[in-house]
């Protein structure tokens, strides 16, 4: 399944709370639930004004269908082709 990484502009993120923060994931499970195809959501990180997310799931039309339905931004959205890290000098 194709992997996305999504960043959402929220002005003052890494200031949210740890109340707040449930309340974005709870919103988050209960869109990706109804949307009755194959989604997972991966992970999120909060920085700055931003909140980077990564995703799976079969069309980028779905990304923006959960962002939509949830009430986030989906300011970008790119398709991972590659993944490195310090083991791919290993290779």
């Amino acid at each position: 399944m194709p992997t996305y990484l999504i960043e959402r502009s929220i002005p003052g993120a890494s200031e949210l709370g740890q109340d707040q923060l449930r309340d974005i994931a709870i919103t988050s499970n209960k869109v990706v639930a109804d949307l009755g195809v194959p989604y997972t959501w991966i992970r999120s990180y909060v920085a700055g004004d931003k909140i980077y997310c990564v995703h799976e799931t079969e069309a980028v039309e779905t990304i923006r269908e959960h962002a939509r339905c949830g009430g986030f931004p989906a300011d970008l959205v790119v398709e991972v082709v590659a993944e490195i890290g310090p083991h791919t000098a290993d290779g």
